[in-house]
């Protein structure tokens, strides 16, 4: 078993083994795990500086190896170094904010910094309406009117308005779910710090950067100084090796690992992605081979998935090293320059998880829970009421196609309701004019009205969190629903 050699500032050195994870392909009844522990959270991982003759005032600080994570967090903070449990104030490049969030983030910050104060940079602000947008109730139309005359007072560079809400291609400037717009529109990138009024903003993660979900408290807060106490979270390493199979996306890689730590298993840690199977992330990259920009935004988009579901397992954030898939998925987003950073080899990491992912199958996540999974095949006699398939998670161009395959392999028609909702207006264009191959030229659109699916609805957060009666997170009478359960979705 190989070893390595860390070193405690003021101690001396000891060993620790380098213990392998194995994790086994999930089964109803169990899967094997051998724990690892790879060292106390009181232990720095130390290397000795080159000699020098220059006088030690001078020669600076011991070099300490740090996690992804630990590096873009001690750079936003200017420390050299730093270790879990630590707490710092770290200088914010990004806050995010949407419709629900947005006004209780206003609200605090004028209350807090004064009815005329201006925010700390109006270019580091983005202001996206999302979530209860295409509905006739008032007090959520008065939300976007607040974010209208904010942005207005505040001259915020990045506010992606909507007026015309009878029809969104009536408005350039509205986007759809915030977080995959903040990566079409170019605000995630690698090395940075991005803070969000929403869950799921570790999202952005996908890109290597540091992004996490914060309370409206926190966000008027960032919104008038810039930045934000945070603790610096300890790392767990998902390994992902092996050839991915066609009936996969990484929604099941997901599930998997969450299945495997529990929905605390991660709690106010980050969680790192790293392997061959993460590098060549995407199922679509041959359907887009004569699409070279669409083959890496398909890759981005699988690693988003990754990301987005951090949080479901108690996650603070997901990270993924950035690389030339990462690199050309942002060329023409951003004109900003950024600087890529990534775990040493020495790195301390709380757990190493390792998986063989040319093993596992399909899997669901069943009531109530994200970590309550089985394996598909398990729940083919499970009748559902309706079928969703949109949200940030689930609504990208990528798990468009996945379904539209589906659809045209079965030649049959969905014998349940079947909602589509496209998570912003790319993706809504993406699914009406790019051609499915082996199709005959068939867009998705074409495919999913010939299988009897509504109508591709106005890109939004959709049925995700609730909200109005006339939006369709609102249901007037029970029913059991799946997203995309394509076992009992034909007839």
């Amino acid at each position: 078993m190989p070893t390595s050699t860390i070193a405690a500032s003021g101690s001396t050195p000891f060993i620790i083994k380098k213990k392998e994870l194995r994790v086994s392909t999930f089964s109803s009844t169990s899967f094997n795990i051998i724990p690892k522990k790879r060292c106390s959270k009181k232990v720095v991982s130390v290397m000795t500086p080159t000699q020098s003759q220059r006088p030690p005032s001078t020669t600076g600080s011991v070099k300490t190896a740090l996690t992804m994570t630990e590096k873009i967090l001690a750079r936003a903070s200017e420390r050299s170094a730093l270790v879990p449990g630590e707490n710092v104030w770290v200088n914010v490049d990004v806050l995010m904010t949407h419709d629900v969030c947005g006004p209780g983030t206003i609200g605090i910050f004028k209350k807090e910094f004064g009815e005329n104060a201006k925010v700390w940079d109006r270019e580091k602000i983005v202001i996206i309406p999302d979530h209860y947008i295409f509905t006739s109730d008032e007090r959520a139309n008065r939300n976007v009117d607040i974010f209208m005359d904010f942005c207005g007072e505040q001259d915020i560079k990045y506010f992606y308005d909507i007026k015309d809400l009878g029809d969104f291609r009536a408005n350039p400037d509205y986007k759809g779910v915030c977080h995959v717009a903040l990566a079409q529109e170019g605000h995630c990138r690698p090395g940075e710090v991005l803070l969000g009024t929403d869950s799921h903003t570790c999202n952005a993660g996908a890109f290597g950067q540091f992004a996490s979900g914060i309370g409206n408290t926190d966000a008027g807060f960032v919104m008038g100084a810039g930045k934000l106490l945070l603790k610096v979270p300890p790392t767990l390493r998902f390994v992902m090796d092996g050839e991915m199979p066609s009936y996969l996306l990484a929604k099941d890689l997901i599930l998997q690992i969450i299945g495997e730590i529990s929905v605390a298993g991660a709690t106010y840690k980050s969680m790192e992605f790293v392997g061959s199977t993460v590098e060549s992330l995407s199922k679509l990259s041959y359907i887009f081979a004569y699409m070279s920009t669409t083959v890496f935004h398909a890759k981005m988009e699988e690693r988003m998935t990754l990301c987005n579901m951090v949080v479901e397992a108690g996650g603070k954030n997901g990270v993924v090293p950035a690389d030339s898939t990462t690199y050309k998925y942002l060329e023409g987003k951003t004109s900003v320059e950024y600087q890529p950073v990534y775990s040493d080899d020495e790195a301390r990491f709380l757990s190493e998880y390792r998986f063989d992912v040319s093993k596992l199958e399909p899997l669901v996540a069943k009531p109530h829970s994200p970590d309550n999974r089985a394996l598909a095949r398990e729940c083919k006699d499970v009748k559902i009421d309706r079928v969703y398939i949109g949200s940030c998670t689930g609504g990208k161009t990528e798990d468009f196609f996945a379904v539209a395959k589906l659809f045209q392999a079965s030649g049959r028609k969905v014998k349940v309701p079947t909602f589509i909702v496209p998570a912003t207006q790319k993706v809504w264009m993406d699914i009406y004019s790019i051609p499915v191959p082996g199709s005959g030229g068939k867009t998705c659109s074409q495919i999913f009205e010939e299988a009897g699916c509504d109508t591709p609805a106005s890109p939004s957060c959709g049925a995700c969190l609730g909200g109005p009666r006339d939006t369709y997170a609102r249901m007037n009478e029970p029913q059991a629903s799946h997203i995309m359960s394509m076992n009992c979705l034909f007839s």
